[in-house]
């Protein structure tokens, strides 16, 4: 079993295709599909499509890129829409959310202390609900870390972590897993494939961040979910594993830094019987 722990399969690249790229994920092994919103505008759309596909489900929050076309109101609106989504089964954590430093018009004084403000009022949000959080770090690790130790969460994932060993040991310390995707597979990535190869099993999860960051393979290409199985056994070469066990223990890390995630498959394990479980 494979779990792809970030990918926006509601993108417009995917020309409204998500239901039969869900489809082909699970015929390649991928149980479990998270869709993370990026706006109060998409909200509806993830829980739309995690209720209507079995192996998807979703998180709620806003995007750092969408934070400068954002109203402060939206915060109510996300925390309104957490509240009423609790109730739902396929909603797991929230995100995405954090900080990106990278993005020329981002950058201005004003923006990322509006960026800074949306980021800890959704740590809070999480805090309140006692969620997981799904982290956007673009060139922003110290300071989302300086918040995670100001506002306590249980736990989240790192997503397309890209720092320094020191960087990924504190935001493992603070509980989080360190998410691992197709910037892996590329020979010249030296930085990403140190972390991959030699951080702790434990610590590390699958995503592929859909449709983006393809895989070498597949470069330039649009990425899907379905690339989760051949990134989890490019990850199990470079750390000399089985791949049978790199996919139990991802998929393992993944249920335990999204405890709802793992009720979810207790349930379907239930209705359907094991043949889900062993893909």
């Amino acid at each position: 079993m494979w779990i792809d722990t970030h990918c926006h399969l509601d993108a417009v690249e995917f020309g409204g295709r998500s239901d039969s790229i869900a489809g082909a994920a699970a015929e390649a092994g991928v149980s479990w599909i998270v869709i993370p919103a990026v706006d109060a505008s998409n909200f509806a759309t993830v829980q739309s499509l995690a209720g209507r596909l079995d192996n998807c489900t979703y998180a709620l929050g806003i995007h750092p890129i969408c934070v400068p076309g954002a109203d402060v109101s939206q915060l109510d609106v996300l925390r309104d829409a957490v509240r009423a989504a609790m109730a739902d089964h396929k909603f797991v954590a929230i995100g995405e959310i954090g900080l990106d430093f990278f993005l020329p018009e981002l950058k201005d004084e004003a923006t990322r202390e509006k960026q800074e403000f949306f980021y800890s009022e959704q740590l809070k949000i999480a805090r309140d609900f006692s969620l997981p959080v799904l982290l956007h770090v673009r060139r922003s690790q110290d300071k989302v870390l300086k918040y995670l130790r100001r506002i306590t969460v249980p736990g989240g994932i790192a997503h397309a972590f890209n720092g320094s060993f020191q960087q990924a040991d504190s935001f493992i310390g603070l509980g989080m897993k360190i998410g691992i995707g197709g910037a892996m597979t590329f020979p010249r990535a030296l930085q990403i494939r140190r972390l991959a190869s030699q951080l702790p099993l434990h610590a590390l999860v699958l995503e592929t961040d859909s449709p983006d960051i393809s895989p070498v393979w597949l470069h330039p290409e649009r990425n899907a979910p379905r690339e989760v199985a051949g990134i989890g056994e490019a990850l199990a070469q470079l750390r000399n594993v089985p791949v049978a066990e790199l996919a139990h223990s991802t998929s393992e890390n993944a249920f335990s830094i999204l405890p709802r995630l793992r009720g979810l498959m207790a349930g379907t394990d239930a209705e359907h019987g094991p043949g889900i479980a062993s893909r």
